[in-house]
């Protein structure tokens, strides 16, 4: 018989629905790092990350029932973490709790995809400079810099891992609403972090207003 470190996420919450509590245990310590890193960029504070982070296990817990597997265990648990974090982020704006879908529509002026400001001199994108330690500050920097919506995005998708369907499903959008604010994330990414590494006497000034290459 496979040890519990062997047994896949499916195989561990089918012996957690039949009443394996262990089962359970090892699915939250296979992830509690990685949701109380993602409540953590997303709210950039310990204890609300914390408390995020226990939230999201009891919810999955108490609703283990309603999982179907359509979507990867890692995938659920993300969707009830963001949905945690955001209800955090609507108490401290003292605003009411409203849907993602609606907390995160586009603007309703333009669809239009920006095109940064400066072109950058340097070649890695913000995504493959994520696992960089030297650069790991700058990069937190800047994503705090980013809209909600376009953080959120980009912390699934370049950082977690998932893909653009899996972003989709935790977020409950539209796969061409994700590639959208991956792009325009990935763009504002790139502007901040060529203030901080591009030398200015080389930066390109950008001068076309809005059509991306």
């Amino acid at each position: 018989m496979a040890s519990v470190n062997q047994l896949t996420d499916g195989d561990l919450v089918t012996h957690a629905k039949a009443g394996d509590l262990s089962a359970f245990e090892q699915l939250t310590t296979r992830y509690e790092n990685r949701i109380y890193s993602l409540a953590w960029r997303i709210l950039r504070h310990n204890q609300d990350a914390e408390d995020v982070t226990q939230e999201t296990f009891l919810s999955a817990l108490e609703h283990l029932g309603t999982f179907r597997g359509e979507a990867r265990f890692s995938t659920w648990l993300f969707r009830i973490a963001t949905f945690a974090a955001l209800k955090v982020l609507r108490k401290r704006k003292g605003l009411p709790t409203v849907s993602l879908e609606e907390a995160t529509e586009p603007d309703s002026a333009t669809q239009e995809i920006p095109h940064p400001e400066y072109i950058a001199d340097w070649r890695q994108s913000p995504e493959e400079l994520v696992g960089r330690r030297e650069t790991s500050a700058l990069l937190e920097n800047a994503l705090s810099q980013l809209s909600e919506k376009h953080r959120l995005v980009f912390l699934l998708r370049d950082v977690e891992g998932l893909s653009v369907r899996e972003a989709a499903q935790a977020l409950n959008l539209s796969e061409a609403n994700i590639r959208v604010r991956l792009l325009r994330a990935r763009l504002e990414l790139r502007e901040h972090l060529t203030r901080a590494f591009g030398d200015p006497m080389r930066a390109v000034k950008n001068t076309h207003s809005h059509h991306a290459h």
